[in-house]
């Protein structure tokens, strides 16, 4: 007798994740698109603009880091809008994927929250956002 459960498994993972990566799920993640707005945009005079606005003025904290750097860089910052400039001198060899930039929210209404997005170049098109909801 052949055993189904890992087939079926695999199945019903495989649609779940076919669903989750397209979106058909995503509705409730609407609210946290028009809420926040996020960007990181890398200049060729060496540096990366990391942008943050919260539509609903309702933050308390953010902490935002940047990863994959010889030293993380962190900073917690405590208002719903920032603009931090910074230094970045050389372009990473393997892409810009390998530095995300993860915010951490702590947010009025929405509760904590998780950003994550890519640095990209000024002219290159904007990459995606993840949302994360513990």
């Amino acid at each position: 007798m052949a055993k189904l459960g890992p087939p079926i498994f695999l199945g019903v993972f495989t649609i779940l994740a076919i669903i989750f990566l397209t979106g058909v799920a995503s509705d409730d993640k609407d609210i946290l698109r028009q809420t926040f707005d996020v960007g990181a945009i890398y200049y060729d005079a060496g540096y990366v603009e990391v942008s943050y606005f919260d539509n609903s003025d309702k933050t308390n904290t953010v902490v935002m880091e940047i990863l994959g750097m010889d030293e993380t860089f962190q900073k917690t910052f405590s208002d719903s809008e920032f603009i931090e400039i910074v230094p970045f001198p050389n372009k990473p060899k393997y892409g810009w994927a390998i530095h995300p930039i993860v915010l951490e929210i702590d947010h009025e209404e929405l509760g904590h929250i998780q950003l994550k997005t890519e640095i990209y170049p000024m002219g290159d098109p904007v990459p995606p956002i993840i949302y994360s909801t513990p």
